[in-house]
């Protein structure tokens, strides 16, 4: 047994493998390195990341920049309470307050985006009390704590609610997916139906205090909404006297072209919540912000939350470094020109592919839907089938991929591409030159 064998197999003997049968976690891949957007196997072989490995490494590897930033802080004071004031936490403050939207200004800090969440849901709670239920939508996902995957309308929310680990007072509402619309409409002639069946549903279920989106949904499908969805939905939600709540850990930080997903809208949440590519993934950290409305409800009233890691120095060093960093590249105009790229090169993708029912994105931030017939929009795979031992056709895409040198997060019925934003023009080429490779297997299956 060689000593990568060795360590393998010490960590698959002693850890959980997340989201899986542990039978399943036995022989992961061993990654050596990373640098820039391609990580290295034991053999120092490059594999390009094209999802930013769980959609957050967003200014790739090994950033000199923002290394620097987390070793100078650790040098200087790795840790302090969350009581305490200290110059990383003014200074990442202050760096946050450049790029979050106009009147989002009051910040809570924690180490993840399903925390971030989990503290959304606990401010809001609090401030509209005595309303507390929450509209979710099926395609979403927010998370793995009680209320994250509460929130959550994937498979993930099942397992958990056999479980007995969820909160009450969620309440599903139909998503904004034009190419498998909920209400069986077509675009434009729908009046946007599924936004509008939000207004209904709060004046049917009472005690609503918030809808809780994806402005672009991530995990589960890429959706974009059209160009009418947001802004009617933050009229609804003014009309009706409740928050709108906007999950931007995957789509902010540039992820769709702004520095926000709803910036593409010119919407403004009443709270927003984000976590990856606030330090691209060097350090954990959540941010929930609101506004100064909602904080100033806590001057006499105790906003009952917390943890020991909340403002954590090393995390919070990475902030500044990373939105210099964000500022600079997107200076440059490089995501600009390689998203417009990724676009022609992913649409010329589904004109040789037959299996290729839909592709859809924006920036860097993109859906290739897998089906097994065109025509009739036949899927292989459905929600059900994720976590059974059913063979998922987007799972052997993305294997066949993998052994090909290319990494790309598959999901039960898409492949999700969303490279690092340092990405250029050839690498995307390489990617896709793998792709249409390995989409072969999806062809070789379809109807």
């Amino acid at each position: 047994m060689t000593k990568t064998e060795e360590m393998v197999k010490a960590l698959t003997e002693h850890t959980y493998g997340t989201w899986r049968r542990q039978e399943g976690w036995k022989t992961p891949l061993f990654i050596k390195d990373a640098e820039g957007v391609y990580i290295y196997d034991e053999k120092n072989r490059p594999i390009l990341d094209f999802s930013s490995q769980l959609m957050c490494s967003n200014l790739g590897h090994k950033n000199k920049v923002i290394i620097e930033a987390i070793v100078k802080q650790a040098e200087k004071m790795p840790y302090i309470s969350p009581g305490f004031a200290c110059e990383i936490r003014a200074k990442a403050t202050a760096a946050l307050l450049t790029v979050l939207p106009k009147g989002l200004d009051q910040i809570f800090y924690s180490t993840s985006g399903t925390e971030a969440n989990e503290a959304a849901m606990k401010i809001t709670r609090q401030y509209m009390f005595p309303n507390f239920k929450v509209i979710s939508r099926y395609h979403s996902y927010h998370g793995a704590t009680a209320v994250g995957v509460s929130l959550t309308g994937d498979t993930r929310r099942f397992y958990a609610e056999r479980a007995r680990c969820t909160v009450p007072g969620i309440v599903f509402a139909p998503d904004v997916y034009c190419y498998r619309c909920p209400f069986g409409l077509k675009y434009p002639d729908c009046n946007i139906q599924c936004v509008e069946y939000l207004d209904y549903m709060i004046k049917e279920e009472g005690n609503v205090a918030a809808i809780f989106i994806e402005p672009v949904v991530g995990t589960n499908g890429k959706l974009v909404p059209p160009k009418e969805y947001l802004p009617r939905l933050k009229e609804i939600c003014d009309e009706n006297g409740i928050l709108l709540i906007a999950d931007e850990v995957m789509s902010g930080w540039y992820r769709t072209g702004p520095a926000w997903a709803l910036d593409n809208w010119n919407v403004k949440p009443d709270i927003l919540t984000t976590a990856k590519g606030c330090s691209a993934a060097y350090a954990p950290v959540g941010v929930t912000a609101t506004t100064k409305k909602i904080k100033d409800h806590f001057e006499d009233k105790v906003m009952c939350h917390g943890h020991t890691y909340a403002m954590h120095p090393l995390v919070l060093a990475a902030i500044p470094a990373a939105i210099a960093e964000y500022k600079k590249l997107m200076a440059s105009g490089l995501p600009k020109k390689v998203s417009k790229h990724m676009e022609k090169k992913l649409s010329e993708l589904k004109k040789r592919h037959e299996c290729i029912g839909d592709v859809r994105g924006i920036g860097h931030f993109w859906a290739l839907e897998l089906v097994k017939n065109r025509k009739t929009r036949e899927p292989f795979n459905v929600k059900a089938d994720k976590f059974t031992t059913k063979p998922i056709m987007t799972d052997k895409v993305a294997a066949a991929a993998l052994k090909k040198g290319l990494y790309i997060v598959s999901w039960y019925d898409h492949l999700c591409v969303a490279p690092p934003l340092i990405i250029t023009e050839k690498q995307v080429d390489e990617g896709i030159a793998v792709l249409d490779e390995v989409l072969k297997i999806g062809d070789q299956n379809a109807d």
